[in-house]
């Protein structure tokens, strides 16, 4: 993967895994931009999937890594966007086949049911895992919605 710098974003829930995603970019000299939240008062997972959307869409950041308690609602929130293909993973072989099989370009972990051990292990699958093309490719041209003439 050709890393540019990291986009990050998450709710209340996920903001203490995503202090440890920082230090985890940090130990391997990886930049990254905070899109929020700033700490874990209560807060809307949207609001912060869709900064982080926009910036992978308009190429500031890539890859994303967004975080929110299931996971489930921040990756609705991105993959509303038409350039972001999202992928929640909760352990590193899902993070790998994103990667590989669907050329994900923004990661969601589930703050609330991983721990930090494993989610090193699916950021270093995840980060370090190229798009196979091929047969993917004609898959992934699908996944836009095109208007109909």
């Amino acid at each position: 993967m050709d890393i540019k710098t990291v986009g990050l974003a998450s709710d209340h829930a996920g903001f203490a895994l995503k202090q440890f995603v920082k230090q985890y970019l940090d130990e391997k000299g990886i930049p990254y931009k905070d899109y929020g939240t700033d700490t874990d008062a209560s807060c809307d997972y949207s609001d912060y999937g869709h900064r982080l959307a926009t910036a992978v869409e308009n190429g500031e950041v890539y890859p994303g890594i967004g975080i929110c308690g299931s996971g489930e609602g921040i990756n609705m929130t991105l993959n509303k966007h038409q350039g972001i293909r999202s992928a929640l993973a909760w352990m590193p072989e899902i993070a790998r086949l994103s990667r590989q099989h669907n050329n994900a370009n923004v990661l969601v972990m589930p703050g609330r049911f991983i721990d930090n051990d494993m989610a090193r292990n699916i950021m270093d699958e995840f980060l370090t895992t190229d798009f196979e093309g091929g047969r993917h490719q004609r898959r992934i041209d699908k996944i836009p919605l095109k208007p109909e003439k």
